[in-house]
C-alpha cells in the first residue's frame, strides 16, 4: 500500500516556526498545502489506485481530494488511521458538519464527536497501527491502496518519519522497527 501524509496545514506552519500549539482546531491546507496535494496527486499519478483511506481531519480530506477526483475513487473515511491526540488541532470537525462539507463521502459510519478526547499515549497510536495493519491485510487489492494519514500514525504504522505531502510505498504485514522516535 502507499502511504501518504497530509500536505501542509495551518497547524504545521505555525508550529513549525514557532513550536508552540497555535490552537488551531481541525487546521485547513495552507496555500501551499493545497499545491502540495496537487503535486501528491500528479507523482501518484503512475500509480495504480483503487482505494483510498482517509482520515477524518480535514487536512487529510483535502490532501486526497484531488487524487480522488482525479481517479474517480470516492475516499473511505477510517478514524482509526487518525492522527495522534496530542495537540488542538487533534480536535476535529462533527461528523454531521463534515457530512454537509463533503456531500460525496460517506460519514454515516462515524460517532458525531469521533476524535479522542484526551491525549494519546504513544503506546495506544502503535496498538491503532498494529489493528489497522491487521485489518488492512485482508483487504483486497491492498497493493492499490492508498491510505491518506497523519505524521504520528503514519510513524508507528511505517517507521518512518514523513514530512508533509511526503509518500511512500510499504508492506503492510511488516512492522517497523522499534523503537520509534516520536519527535517532529
Amino acid at each position: 500500500m502507499i502511504v501518504l501524509r497530509h500536505c501542509q496545514s495551518e497547524f504545521n506552519l505555525h508550529f513549525t516556526r514557532t513550536k508552540c500549539d497555535p490552537g488551531i482546531v481541525d487546521p485547513v491546507l495552507t496555500p501551499l498545502g493545497e499545491e502540495q496535494a496537487a503535486q501528491a496527486a500528479a507523482a501518484l499519478a503512475g500509480q495504480r489506485i483503487d482505494r483510498i483511506l482517509v482520515s477524518p481531519y480535514t487536512r487529510a480530506l483535502q490532501t486526497a481530494a484531488p487524487i480522488a477526483r482525479e481517479r474517480g475513487v470516492a475516499p473511505v473515511v477510517t478514524p482509526l488511521i487518525g492522527e495522534r491526540c496530542a495537540f488542538v488541532c487533534d480536535i476535529g470537525t462533527p461528523a454531521s458538519q463534515l457530512a454537509r462539507r463533503w456531500p460525496d463521502i460517506d460519514f454515516s459510519h462515524l460517532e458525531e464527536v469521533w476524535w479522542p478526547q484526551a491525549t494519546e499515549q504513544e503506546e495506544h497510536v502503535v496498538a491503532r497501527a498494529e489493528q489497522f495493519r491487521r485489518e488492512a491485510v485482508a483487504l483486497p487489492q491492498l497493493a492499490m491502496t492508498l491510505v491518506v494519514s497523519h505524521w504520528g500514525f503514519l510513524l508507528a504504522l511505517s517507521g518512518s518519519s514523513l514530512q508533509n505531502g511526503a509518500f511512500l510505498r510499504i508492506d503492510a504485514q511488516q512492522r517497523p522497527p522499534s523503537p520509534l522516535v516520536w519527535r517532529h
